[in-house]
């Protein structure tokens, strides 16, 4: 008697010990799952890399504008938001936040809100003041300068009397003063970075601009405080009832984060019943028996509560890349409940005299070694990611791990276990019953059958074919894009055919992804992941370094990233502007300055650190942010440029060293292009290489593993080797299926794509295993195949319609990345079952006629093909 048997005699004889043993177990697991902090946060990802700790180094020594603030943005768009009335309209919205408790007590000290709308109502009083209280933006009323100087700013009652008071011709003039490309000053607030980049330089008209409001938002390590969300939240509700005269909304990380929440908890609310009703379909047809289809359902729900249990014990919180967890576990537990149920059906009608203690112990001794099987391979595979320097990734290997173990106990165990006491009281009460296996007998048997048909009569040309298409995906996966859109994950509006759904169930209406869109497009983003920094280090007072950052900054105006302003410049701020733009204010600084330019061409080539000096000692906070010292020698320097929102991060790494290569060459200078958007693209790279790595780590330990178990068993150690085929052949069909339909691979993908493994090696181990079982007494391999796939492949294909339909229904959601989810979780569904009963019945014929081939067996076959 094997280790099977004795297990499966084990979990019968004893099978009510088993029952009260392992839900007590699953009380005291689950006990946990109060711990778990359920809060959905975004899967954090550090960064060792060079570019991170410079990024570090910079955000350290470097004065930064703006710290421990968030930025909500105020977009106004028309046909022309620069005139009177839009203009006067936002700064009355302006005082309708100051007056609201909630908006108030979430904006940042000082000046907290900045648009267009002050800088016009700020030059307007103060050329009235400038004139004697004379006509505004006449002779004398340097509109552009004033508003940027060192005065005060009036109040905001102050600023809305100015411009009520003026005629909108009057208004127009001030706007021109301030708008004039040729007087604006780099001030504080650059005007044209509040404009729509369509705006054309120098008009008095647009049809976008934007209003920055800075909110409260000290570190911390569970995202933006609830006041500055709520804050954010009620100023998107007041910009909706109090602009009428234009098209106005507020686009913020909290509205983002509230409307993607919304839309994921609708999404869910819709597609849930709808799944729920598919699978319960599916499984009904398998199953044809209501006792069987809850017993499942029953074993789904333990083992997500043993892997919710898990997670609380172990501290792990809930991030949105464990959601990927119970979809995994959910395709499993199917997957072997169905083997577990189908097996001790197959028993029953193998010997209708057999009880169903014997039945099960048949069907259960048949199957766990599969199950077994599949479950060490994909636990060791996925907790493999343990070793991850990433912690979200090091969770998600552990948390997998744990939760297919936890399957395999409660279908390989404590369902067999449940089952038998559940058949045994039915017949107790006269209720004896038996089912007919799925797909064994009637046209899904002969569907099934398909395999093992072409397997006979052409093993090669079905291999050489799979070879050839997987082929194609190898090569396609060397092309695929490995981007990530931040956009494409937030919500689409909901198709005009769900305005008929109940109203319960009816999703809303959402444009937060075409305003984003829209503001990546249109404006200059006030966020750090939209900015690029240059770190330069080293000799800094050398006298061609502010011409080589000169150089740079040509580079970068060919780059094509970085933002460009609606005066056709790049936003870009270093210590050349620094200079210049304290110079503009300042005699000594900028006597220093002309003293430091040998040449005159407006870039200082000599005595740096005299005019490092003299800026340090007009504006200290100003030269802090582009010139770093340290015990009296200046030791950094900091460049920062604004990039395109939504710009490719990839693209943005690459031009950027580019423009460092330049800055740096032929000189003792250390240039580091680094920021927030290229720490991003390297902690991606480095992600996927993670996920890849575990890919091969996970299909070398299957190989292993699967080779020891059929030499153990069977005495076939090749057969391991067979069966992992393919799997690698669904991958690659999968990765050349994305790359045909546009879909990157990245970490949000590869994980999916993990889980196709996951799923994969578990359809194909119990073909293989079920193959090798059954050529022991067949006559030949034909004849094994036909036995296997009419009865695993029953088991196969309901496990693959119910999952693949389950996550299919996920192409309903409004979220982009739930969609892609759902897609390419079928997909990879879809491939590893095809792969299974087509092309592994080949493989295994053709490895059975190379390692024990006979004139006996081809004799058998062909008594096969004579009774087909």
């Amino acid at each position: 008697m094997d280790i099977a048997e004795r297990y499966a005699r084990f979990v019968t004889d004893r099978s009510l010990l088993v029952v009260v043993v392992l839900l007590l177990a699953t009380v005291a697991v689950g006990a946990g799952v109060g711990s778990v902090d359920t809060g959905l946060t975004i899967a954090s990802f550090a960064s060792d890399s060079t570019e991170g700790q410079k990024l570090d180094y910079a955000e350290t020594n470097f004065t930064t504008a703006g710290e421990n603030t968030t930025v909500a943005q105020v977009v106004v768009r028309g046909e022309n938001v620069l005139s009177k009335e839009s203009l006067v309209e936002t700064l009355r919205l302006q005082r309708t936040f100051r007056e609201n408790a909630t908006v108030n007590e979430s904006l940042a000290p000082g000046q907290s809100i900045a648009g267009i709308e002050n800088l016009v109502a700020t030059a307007a009083i103060r050329a009235e003041s400038a004139n004697g209280g004379g006509e505004v933006g006449g002779p004398g009323g340097d509109g552009a300068r004033q508003a940027s100087g060192p005065r005060a700013t009036p109040s905001l009652d102050a600023q809305i009397e100015q411009l009520e008071g003026m005629s909108p011709s009057e208004v127009e003039t001030v706007l021109a003063d301030v708008l004039d490309p040729d007087r604006r000053t780099a001030g504080p607030v650059d005007p044209y970075t509040l404009l729509a980049t369509s705006y054309e330089a120098g008009a008095t008209s647009a049809d976008g601009r934007v209003t920055f409001v800075f909110q409260r938002a000290p570190e911390s390590a569970d995202g933006l405080p609830d006041s500055t969300v709520e804050g954010q939240l009620a100023m998107a509700a007041l910009t909706e009832e109090g602009v009428t005269a234009t098209e106005a909304f507020v686009f913020g990380p909290a509205v983002v984060d509230e409307q993607s929440g919304q839309a994921t908890g609708e999404s869910f609310a819709l597609i849930s019943p709808v799944a729920l009703l598919l699978i319960l379909v599916v499984l009904g047809v398998a199953y044809r028996d209501v006792v069987d289809v809850l017993l499942g359902l029953t074993g789904v729900a333990l083992v997500l509560v043993w892997m919710g249990g898990f997670m609380g014990w172990a501290g792990i919180g809930v991030t949105q890349i464990l959601i990927a967890v119970p979809f995994l576990l959910i395709g499993l537990s199917i997957d072997y409940a169905l083997h577990v149920v189908m097996r001790y059906r197959e028993a029953q009608a193998d010997d209708p005299d057999r009880t169903p203690r014997e039945a099960m112990r048949v069907g259960l001794a048949g199957v766990v070694v599969a199950i077994g099987a599949a479950t060490f391979t994909t636990a060791v595979g996925f907790s493999s990611n343990a070793v991850s320097p990433l912690q979200s990734i090091r969770e998600f290997g552990i948390t997998s791990a744990a939760g297919i173990v936890s399957a395999f106990v409660v279908f390989g165990a404590l369902l067999p276990a449940l089952k038998l006491l559940t058949e045994r009281a039915l017949g107790r009460v006269g209720l004896a019953r038996q089912r007919r296996a799925f797909g064994r007998e009637g046209r899904i048997g002969e569907v099934l059958r398909v395999g093992a048909t072409v397997a006979r009569r052409a093993p090669v040309a079905v291999v050489l074919l799979a070879l050839l298409v997987s082929a194609g995906g190898g090569y396609a996966a060397t092309n695929i894009d490995t981007s990530i859109d931040q956009v494409d994950f937030l919500p689409r509006d909901s198709p005009e055919w769900m305005d008929s759904v109940p109203e319960p169930f009816r999703p809303g209406d959402y444009a937060v992804r075409e305003q984003a869109i829209y503001l990546n497009e249109q404006f200059v983003r006030s966020q750090e992941r939209s900015e690029a920094v240059f770190l330069v280090e080293g000799p800094v007072t050398d006298p061609d370094t502010l011409e080589r950052l000169a150089a740079g900054r040509e580079r970068l105006a060919n780059a094509s990233t970085p933002v460009t302003l609606a005066d056709g410049e790049l936003r870009v701020t270093g210590p050349l502007e620094t200079i210049r733009a304290v110079a503009a204010d300042n005699g000594s600084v900028a006597a220093q300055l002309n003293a430091s330019d040998g040449d005159g061409d407006g870039v200082p080539d000599r005595d740096l650190a005299a005019l490092y000096d003299a800026v340090y000692a007009a504006a200290p906070g100003e030269a802090g942010a582009a010139i770093y010292r340290e015990g009296g020698e200046y030791r950094a320097l900091r460049t920062t440029v604004a990039l395109r929102g939504g710009a490719d991060t990839g693209v943005v790494t690459e031009e950027m060293r580019a423009v460092a290569e330049t800055v740096e060459r032929g000189s003792d200078l250390t240039v580091t292009a680094t920021g927030s958007p290229i720490v991003q693209e390297l902690v991606q790279r480095g992600l996927l290489r993670t996920l890849v790595e575990g890919f091969l780590i996970t299909l070398g330990v299957i190989t292993l593993f699967l080779t020891g178990i059929f030499r153990r068993r069977y005495g076939a150690a090749s057969l391991g080797a067979v069966v992992v085929v393919p799997v690698v052949f669904a991958l690659a069909w999968l990765v050349g299926t994305m790359y045909l339909l546009g879909i990157s691979f990245n970490t949000e993908t590869a994980i999916i794509a993990s889980i196709a493994i996951g799923l994969g090696v578990d359809y194909a181990i119990h073909v293989g295993e079920r193959f090798v079982h059954e050529r022991e007494s067949a006559d030949s391999s034909a004849a094994a195949l036909d036995r296997t796939l009419r009865g695993t492949g029953g088991a196969l294909l309901a496990s693959a319609v119910t999952t693949a339909s389950g996550f299919g229904v996920l192409l309903l959601a409004l979220v982009p990345s739930l969609q892609r989810f759902g897609l390419v979780t079928s997909l990879a569904i879809a491939y590893s079952f095809v792969a299974s009963v087509l092309v592994l019945p080949s493989l295994l014929v053709l490895w059975d006629r190379y390692t024990e081939g006979s004139a006996g067996a081809e004799e058998g076959e062909e008594a096969v093909a004579a009774a087909d």
